[in-house]
């Protein structure tokens, strides 16, 4: 089976490089835009993060699919980091340590990240579950859940980061079990 992992368009936090993962943002015109230029392949199945943005991305690029929403999907809750830029958190030693590749920190009054990957883990493995006997799915989510799937999961083997991609972009995976996603194709 193969399945496309794609980040959703672009919203008001994005165009300013606020950190919005909790914060269910409308697209912005830009993001309607940039979506409504996609063409993806139809997918037989649909699985979306519960938030707004992603929600609407997936309106866009497949009208005629019924959403599937899954809750652990969702991006990182980043607490009082929420709506805040790199310029304005540079000095914070939680920002810092995030940055530095601390990945025991929790973000003040939001989610911790052991939490935030298992979460994303869990989420994934329910999708496969679901996409059984399907040939071709899409998961519309954010650019850190996709980001925190494919440390797990994906093939070639890779850091957090290299598996960073811009809105609307995203991966196209093959899912063999034991879960492994094997990445065939990157897309922006």
């Amino acid at each position: 089976m193969e399945l496309l992992l794609i980040r959703h368009s672009i919203t008001a936090g994005n165009e300013k490089k606020q950190y919005i993962g909790a914060t269910d943002q409308p697209l912005s015109e830009a993001g309607r835009q940039l979506a409504q230029t996609k063409h993806y392949p139809k997918p037989e199945k649909l699985w979306v993060s519960p938030m707004l943005r992603c929600r609407q991305t997936a309106e866009l690029l497949f009208p005629d699919v019924t959403q599937v929403v899954v809750p652990e999907l969702r991006e990182c809750d980043f607490g009082t980091f929420e709506g805040k830029t790199w310029e304005q958190l540079r000095e914070e030693p939680v920002y810092q340590a995030w940055m530095d590749g601390d990945r025991t920190i929790t973000f003040p009054e939001g989610e911790s990240l052991v939490s935030f990957f298992a979460r994303c883990q869990k989420g994934m493995e329910w999708v496969t579950e679901q996409a059984q006997g399907i040939g071709f799915g899409a998961v519309v989510t954010h650019g850190g859940t996709i980001m925190a799937i494919l440390e797990q999961y994906g093939v070639p083997k890779a850091p957090f980061y290299h598996w960073q991609v811009g809105n609307c972009g995203g991966f196209r995976v093959q899912v063999e079990q034991p879960l492994q996603l094997n990445s065939l194709e990157k897309f922006s």
